[in-house]
């Protein structure tokens, strides 16, 4: 992982952020998604302040879990789409672009620590990122997971590819094809969440995590973890989908259905 340095991320607590909080106490940091009114929708500067965030992470040997949680009744909605169509969003976030692209899935899987997605909000879209690269998930047994790219005549390229880690490939393309709606329940099924839980019940069960993490050797699990990646190896298929992913933005069907959804109308797409 080498997307700041050291002495980038030593001055982690000087830095301005915006789109995401973190909090370190102990073994455990937890990061958390601070866009409730953009529904979390993933802007490219929270991908600056999440890999930020990581890689000092990745530097500090005493992290050894990372929580990803969220503000509000949607833990993400996917990307934003005003910054996908190129409108700009002025923030005051201080940290800077990395030399090296950034892509979520890569920065998520590169730490090599455990990851424990706490989800309390409904979830849609490029959201599933964090589900399909964590390496947990507890979920509140309320919630509904959504799929709708196909809908705004955008296929989630990079979110398939990740969900190949965790559910059954015909599954995965029925979703994205037909682009509705599983139950929690469902969703454990499938392989997409690890545990499901009542929300009084969800904070109980991440401790209870957390710790039986930290009662094993720290130095085993985090070559497990690269072992897994390496085993997986999703790097080059990333940027392949994030390339045809780029190709599906710039068809008229995206711009059509992106459009629509902004209008509230059903799309008119192509013959």
């Amino acid at each position: 992982m080498n997307y700041y340095s050291k002495d980038q991320t030593n001055k982690i607590l000087n830095e301005n952020f915006e789109f995401i909080k973190f909090n370190e106490l102990n073994h455990l940091i937890t990061i958390t998604l601070n866009r409730p009114q953009k529904k979390n929708a993933i802007h490219p500067q929270t991908i600056n302040e999440l890999a930020f965030v990581l890689q000092y992470t990745y530097y500090e040997k005493k992290i050894r879990v990372i929580v990803i949680e969220s503000l509000g009744n949607v833990f993400c909605s996917g990307a934003d789409l005003d910054a996908m169509i190129g409108k700009t969003i002025t923030h005051n976030s201080s940290i800077p672009n990395s030399k090296k692209k950034i892509l979520l899935g890569q920065i998520l899987t590169e730490v090599h620590k455990p990851i424990i997605s706490k989800v309390e909000g409904n979830v849609y879209a490029g959201g599933y990122i964090y589900l399909a690269c964590s390496t947990y998930v507890i979920a509140c047994d309320h919630l509904e997971f959504s799929l709708p790219e196909v809908k705004r005549g955008i296929f989630p390229m990079q979110v398939m590819g990740l969900l190949m880690r965790v559910m059954m490939p015909r599954n995965i393309i029925d979703w994205c094809i037909r682009g509705y709606s599983l139950s929690a329940k469902k969703a454990k099924k499938w392989g997409l969440i690890s545990k499901v839980v009542p929300h009084e019940k969800i904070d109980e069960e991440v401790e209870i995590l957390y710790k039986n993490i930290i009662e094993n050797s720290p130095q085993a699990i985090s070559l497990g973890l690269e072992a897994f990646e390496k085993l997986i190896d999703q790097e080059k298929n990333q940027k392949y989908l994030s390339e045809m992913l780029d190709k599906v933005l710039e068809s008229d069907d995206a711009k059509e259905g992106i459009t629509a959804f902004k209008e509230k109308r059903k799309p008119n797409w192509t013959k």
